[in-house]
């Protein structure tokens, strides 16, 4: 259907042109299509063209908001649009949709369904979250990051205030929260729960200990994961599926042992349908009550072993001769049982020729530097001698390879040389599950790297740390936005192959512009380029719509 010109010639030579609305209609007989008037609107010198403006923009009100907007450009005037502002829009679309995705919308409007709140909690927690994964401030900048720079979608405008609120309702629902975004994900992404891999690490907070107030029990020194024993921290504790999600987070005081959390993860993860779990831990987590324990309710385990503890079981197992199988490329393992009965314990001894190479080389430059540095103390004498001869046994990597003789010299210690090329590549793995095949075990516990590549999104990308916060309830929920954040981008990591750094650099890349005119307001985002739409159509989710809002002005 179309308006078309029809012209006229009358008797005394003149013309007149009449406007009428027509349709193109197929004629089966002749073969071709004929125009068929609908309804004549007039001569056009006399035509109603405020009429017709107006059922023109009737039109546009069924049409998409591009269209519109391409059909309202030639109604009137033309219209002078001048571009105002910009704000990064393709990384928070993202996340937006990972977030629905994912369902964890639908999670926390149902957690607070009876709850009445002036504003949107779920949209300041998705703010909040995507703030941690896209560019990492305070509660305080988040303001101005949200009015000026990023684009979040159903959200304009946020206050500290609204913020630090939504932190405390967060915490309010966690044991909740934790348990169905666990079943939603694991249902969604088909998610393989029998391999949950399990370990900590160390966050320290911005605080000297003689500044924390007293009777305070959660910011403690401790072992320092992060190499900062000086400052207060937390312990913060990560259970990861095979593919590297993680399905929860705990929190612990700073001086919390590794040794003392695996009753509680375990207690936790009841009751979450984990069907047969083995739970993968590192050497720091693998004493016989922690290995007992996961064996409660049907559990297993895989977990490290200490080589160097001098364990009787492990020195059986170290010595024991056997053949090698080879897993992978720079992978072999060997199966070593020891003992009997209910004294019974099944070893994987697994080497990477590879590794041993490497730590062949570095061995055999340190000895000859040490070399050197011993050559060296025969020209020194007096406190200069004395100093660096006790600058030299104290040292972490040389003085492992020194032994003082009787009038106090130093020698090279040959046999702790000899000792250290025992363990060149290898690492010792203990399971109480006989049904797992020797490459399972080797390749599970090797799988706990996917941990260590969380705690290092959570302290690189995330910026987790340093923390500020100085109330435990607001580390705690800290901790938890973070988590959220970790969740999406290693979902986000582990579906596209590709490293969070990448996507987010790659998404951020696409705009959302703001024009205006004195006939109203329009906002664009730029064009999607190839890598943008593969990333979008590889995560299953839609793109932006092109244009996304337009407000006319009467």
């Amino acid at each position: 259907m179309y308006l078309r010109k029809v012209k006229r010639k009358n008797k005394d030579g003149s013309q007149v042109t009449y406007l009428q609305l027509a349709q193109n209609e197929w004629d089966p007989k002749a073969k071709y299509a004929k125009a068929r008037v609908i309804y004549s609107l007039g001569r056009t010198d006399q035509v109603d063209a405020a009429s017709l403006e107006r059922l023109a923009k009737s039109i546009t009100r069924f049409l998409s908001p591009e269209e519109a907007l391409k059909a309202q450009e030639n109604i009137g005037d033309a219209i002078d649009f001048r571009f105002e502002s910009s704000k990064r829009l393709g990384g928070a679309w993202l996340l937006h949709q990972l977030w629905r995705k994912l369902e964890l919308d639908d999670i926390f409007k149902d957690l607070l369904r009876h709850r009445h709140h002036d504003t949107d909690i779920e949209r300041l927690l998705f703010a909040m979250v995507a703030n941690r994964a896209l560019s990492p401030s305070s509660k305080l900048a988040m303001e101005d990051w949200v009015r000026h720079d990023v684009a979040i979608p159903a959200l304009e405008e946020v206050s500290s205030q609204q913020l630090y609120r939504t932190m405390d309702v967060l915490l309010e629902v966690r044991d909740a929260l934790e348990k169905q975004v666990y079943f939603s994900v694991a249902n969604l992404l088909n998610l393989e729960v029998d391999l949950i891999y399990f370990d900590t690490t160390s966050s320290y907070f911005e605080v000297e200990p003689h500044e924390a107030p007293e009777g305070e029990n959660f910011r403690q020194l401790g072992y320092s994961k992060d190499h900062r024993p000086d400052l207060l921290q937390t312990v913060i504790g990560l259970a990861v599926t095979r593919e590297g999600i993680p399905i929860r987070c705990w929190a612990w005081p700073g001086n919390t042992s590794d040794m003392s959390v695996v009753e509680e993860v375990k207690n936790d993860l009841v009751g979450w349908k984990l069907g047969r779990v083995i739970s993968v831990v590192d050497r720091g987590f693998s004493s016989e009550d922690n290995l007992r324990y996961l064996q409660r309710a049907g559990g297993h385990y895989i977990a490290g072993e200490r080589m160097r503890a001098g364990k009787p079981e492990t020195e059986e197992a170290l010595a024991r001769k056997g053949r090698y199988h080879t897993i992978r490329d720079n992978l072999k393992a060997k199966e070593i049982i020891v003992g009997d009965g209910e004294a019974r314990k099944r070893f994987v001894l697994v080497s990477n020729p590879k590794e041993a190479d490497k730590a062949r080389k570095q061995r055999a430059s340190i000895v000859e530097t040490l070399t050197k540095k011993l050559e060296e103390l025969g020209d020194l004498s007096g406190k200069q001698h004395t100093k660096a001869v006790c600058d030299l046994r104290s040292h972490k990597v040389y003085g492992r390879y020194l032994r003082q003789l009787k009038n106090g010299q130093l020698k090279r210690n040959k046999q702790a040389i000899r000792d250290a090329a025992r363990y060149d590549g290898k690492y010792l793995i203990r399971t109480s599950d006989d049904t797992l095949s020797v490459e399972d075990v080797a390749l599970g516990y090797k799988q706990l790297i996917e941990v260590e590549t969380s705690f290092r999104d959570l302290k690189s990308s995330l910026n987790l740390r340093p923390m500020h916060h100085r109330l435990e309830e607001r580390i705690q929920s800290h901790i938890l936005v973070n988590w959220l954040a970790l969740l999406l981008i290693r979902v986000a990591e582990v579906q596209t192959k590709q490293t969070w750094r990448t996507i987010r650099k790659t998404m951020n890349q696409m705009h959302l512009g703001h024009y205006s005119s004195e006939k109203g307001d329009f906002q664009q985002r730029t064009e999607i380029t190839h890598e943008q739409r593969q990333i979008l159509s590889t995560l299953g989710l839609e793109a932006p719509p092109k244009v996304f809002d337009i407000q006319a002005k009467t």
